[in-house]
């Protein structure tokens, strides 16, 4: 089904959809390899309205940031999506390792998904995971994801993400298509 006029969006994007863009999700990220393949990721994110700009923390070996340094100046899209509701953001990426910029994408993070929230079924505050727990506790809501263990890939588990970004990508957004927001 194409998408129609009420789908792509327009500045000021409207308030729902700011909204939904605040909210704690995972969402992907397409960039492009060398051989013009798209490369699909999960990322967290951060969105500044007021710059129109994504910010997505990545290690500097990462494929996603070889990708965009392979192709300067290139495209990508990253998708947030809750149900039937969804949004994509495209426009131009490129990779800082500005220790400024890679600061501010930290600092953006930490206020999006490391806020306090109640955790399900407890009421009580908790990490953004399903379940009781934190990492570490070795109950509901340590991040498992069968034999890797923490879902993080290579990445040890018990350490945290923050420590091995050294880059930030940025997405200078510039189209944004939705459904049902």
């Amino acid at each position: 089904m194409p998408l129609s006029q009420q789908d792509t969006k327009t500045w000021p994007l409207p308030a729902a959809v700011e909204t939904f863009l605040a909210d704690r999700h995972i969402a992907t990220l397409t960039t492009l390899r060398p051989d013009g393949t798209p490369h699909v990721v999960p990322v967290s994110f951060s969105w500044d309205g007021a710059a129109r700009l994504i910010r997505i923390m990545a290690g500097t070996e990462s494929r996603k940031v070889r990708n965009l340094l392979a192709a300067p100046g290139s495209r990508a899209a990253v998708c947030q999506a809750e149900g039937a509701v969804w949004i994509t953001l495209e426009g131009t990426a490129t990779v800082s390792e500005d220790p400024e910029r890679v600061a501010e994408g930290r600092r953006r993070y930490i206020e999006r998904y490391r806020r306090p929230r109640p955790a399900p079924g407890n009421g009580g505050p908790g990490n953004g995971r399903p379940g009781n727990g934190g990492p570490g506790n070795g109950g509901p809501g340590n991040g498992s994801h069968g034999p890797m263990g923490n879902g993080l890939g290579r990445r040890a588990q018990g350490s945290d993400p923050l420590e091995s970004w050294q880059a930030v990508i940025e997405v200078a957004v510039d189209r944004v298509m939705s459904r049902n927001i």
